[in-house]
Formats: structure tokens, sequence, C-alpha cells
């Protein structure tokens, strides 16, 4: 609980300087536009840059959201890396699996030649 009311000062606080740094740089073009030579040049600066802070406080919201989505994202792996293994486990039983059946039904085949082998040798010997 500790961490969580660590995290949302931490956020508020960035969030805080977010908006003071989109204030403070509003104030600045409002300056500059007053006292520079250069209007022209400057008009073409985003005029509502005050609307912005919606943007910062959009911003806010994504990163109070990203810690569960890494969470999220972390048991996620985790349960994939696990699957994983599960499936290497099975594939390797598939295969052994497959591999007696072809062994049992090489052996069979073989067994049913070799009469039919020892038949014809004793036609040929005769």
């Amino acid at each position: 609980m500790a961490t969580t009311k660590r995290e949302d000062s931490a956020k508020a606080a960035a969030a805080e300087q977010i908006s003071q740094a989109v204030q403070s740089t509003a104030n600045l073009l409002r300056l500059m536009q007053d006292s520079s030579p250069a209007q022209a040049q400057l008009m073409k600066l985003p005029k509502n840059l005050l609307e912005k802070s919606s943007l910062a406080k959009s911003t806010e919201k994504v990163l109070e959201q990203l810690p569960h989505v890494i969470s999220t994202l972390d048991a996620y792996m985790e349960s994939s890396l696990h699957s994983a293994a599960q499936i290497k486990t099975v594939s390797q039983l598939l295969s052994n699996m497959e591999s007696s059946q072809l062994k049992s039904l090489f052996s069979s085949y073989q067994a049913q030649e070799k009469p039919v082998d020892t038949d014809y040798r004793k036609n040929e010997v005769s």
C-alpha cells in the first residue's frame, strides 16, 4: 500500500510538472509574440498551447495504467514460458509414441515377410 501512495504522489508530481511546463511555455510564447520581430514565424506555433494541458492529463491516465499493463504482460509471458515447456514435453511424448508405433509396425512387417522369404528359398532349393 505504501508503494501505491508513493506511485500516486510521483504521478501527481509528474503531471504537475508537465502542466507547469506547458504553462511556462505558453507564457514565454506570449512574451515572444509581443516583443519579437519574427512574429510571423511565431504565429505558426500552436496558438492554443494551454489547451494542450488536456494531453498532459491524458498522459497522466496512461501512466497510471502502465504498471497494471506491465504486470499483466509479465504474467502472460510467465504463463507462456510455462506453456512452452509443457508443449515441448507433449511434443516429445508424441514423437516417442510415433517412433514406438513405427518400430512395432516395422517389426510386425518383418515378421510377416520372414515366412514368405523362407518358403521362397525352400522352393528354390528343391
